[in-house]
């Protein structure tokens, strides 16, 4: 793939949203970052200057390398942007409604040919393609956070994803510096968030019925698996209500009550305790 003529389109510019057009940048993209706002575009790029300047810091970049990565960045609140794309990655709040609408606008805004990506961590492909007439067009591309450090990125067939659509997929993935796996039916939570989702919510009983603290969990994780964080400081770093939004999608697929968010997540969620971002999650910040 020839990136010098390659765009990119991101829609969302939260952690995950940022994080995509900060590699990608790095990685010689041209990249339009959308959002609804600009407050929320500014923490955005704020925060991806933050990474860069991080990375010189560590000697991981030069700050003419990090300058020009920046210039790479346009911010907007204008769909429209993504006209000239020829891939878009959606970002946005997981949840299907919120999805399904901004596909659906894409699926006017887009050239033909572009690839419709969805960063989704469990919501089905298929039921994302569906509010477009390109099914074809659309793919899954799970990154994971913080997205500058995880190498990984989960790719996920829907019903009707083509295999150009996948590999080209493969290819912007793996230009920024990703390792891929091919999950090929997108049933809800694929294969890394229903992993995680089933150890979390047990994870998060075992904290409720007073068997072990969240310390100890995380510890017994981190020590006992070679975890690089407990599945709580995880939940705490994505996002509680992130967590139990995964887990609802999931059980509404599965009905399979190992899914199903326990009375302290949904609790949590209730009073705004949502981790990192708000301050308090599973422990203080």
């Amino acid at each position: 793939m020839d990136l010098v003529s390659t765009k990119l389109a991101v829609i969302g510019a939260g952690l995950m949203g940022a994080g995509i057009a900060q590699v990608a940048a790095q990685a010689g993209y041209d990249v339009t970052l959308r959002d609804v706002g600009i407050d929320a575009l500014d923490r955005g790029r704020g925060a991806i200057r933050e990474s860069y300047d991080r990375f010189v810091a560590k000697d991981r970049m030069t700050p003419e390398e990090r300058d020009a990565a920046l210039a790479r960045i346009t911010t907007t609140t204008d769909l429209d942007a993504a006209a000239g794309a020829d891939i878009v990655v959606e970002a946005v709040f997981e949840r299907l409604d919120v999805k399904r609408e901004v596909f659906a606008a894409l699926d006017k805004v887009c050239q033909p040919g572009t690839v419709l990506a969805t960063n989704t961590s469990a919501i089905p492909i298929t039921q994302i393609a569906a509010a477009t007439s390109r099914p074809e067009a659309v793919v899954g591309t799970h990154f994971f956070s913080p997205v500058p450090m995880m190498r990984l990125c989960e790719l996920v067939r829907g019903y009707q994803t083509s295999p150009e659509t996948l590999e080209r997929a493969r290819a912007f993935a793996e230009a920024i510096g990703k390792t891929c796996i091919v999950v090929n039916r997108d049933v809800a939570g694929f294969v890394t968030t229903r992993l995680i989702v089933a150890l979390s919510v047990e994870a998060a009983k075992l904290v409720e019925s007073g068997v072990a603290s969240a310390e100890d969990v995380d510890t017994a994780c981190r020590l006992g698996f070679g975890h690089a964080m407990g599945p709580l400081e995880t939940m705490d770093l994505t996002g509680v209500d992130i967590m139990v939004n995964a887990a609802r999608n999931i059980y509404a697929d599965t009905q399979e009550e190992k899914f199903f968010p326990p009375e302290t997540l949904t609790r949590m969620v209730t009073a705004g305790a949502l981790g990192r971002k708000s301050g308090r999650g599973w422990y203080p910040y």
